[in-house]
C-alpha cells in the first residue's frame, strides 16, 4: 500500500504542518516507507503466539514503606513559600 502525493499533502494539511514541493515528496516518500513496515508486520506468522499487555515485563517498583530521617524544622520551613509562627502558611482549598 502506497499514498498519493494528494493523500500525502492531505495528510500534512492535517497534522497541520506546512510543506513545500521537495519536503512534500519526502514525508510522502517517509510514509510509504512507514506503511510498508507495518505491510511487513501484517505478513508475520503469530500463530500460537498470545498478545501482551506490555513490551516488556512489568515489576513492582514500589519501595518499602520504612521512616528515615526527617528533615530539621528550619530547613523544612525554609523550603515553605510563606510561614507564620513557626508554620507553614498554605492557601485555603475548602469553599463553602
Amino acid at each position: 500500500m502506497s499514498i498519493s502525493l494528494d493523500e500525502a499533502k492531505h495528510v500534512a494539511r492535517l497534522a497541520r504542518i506546512e510543506l513545500d514541493g521537495a519536503e512534500l515528496m519526502s514525508f510522502q516518500a517517509k510514509l510509504n516507507a512507514l506503511l510498508g513496515h507495518f505491510e511487513d508486520i501484517q505478513h508475520l506468522d503469530v500463530t500460537g503466539r498470545l498478545p501482551k499487555p506490555h513490551a516488556v515485563a512489568l515489576s513492582n517498583v514500589m519501595a518499602d514503606d520504612v521512616p528515615g530521617e526527617c528533615l530539621p524544622r528550619d530547613v523544612a520551613l525554609a523550603l515553605s513559600a510563606e510561614t507564620k509562627a513557626g508554620l507553614h502558611i498554605v492557601p485555603t482549598i475548602i469553599e463553602d
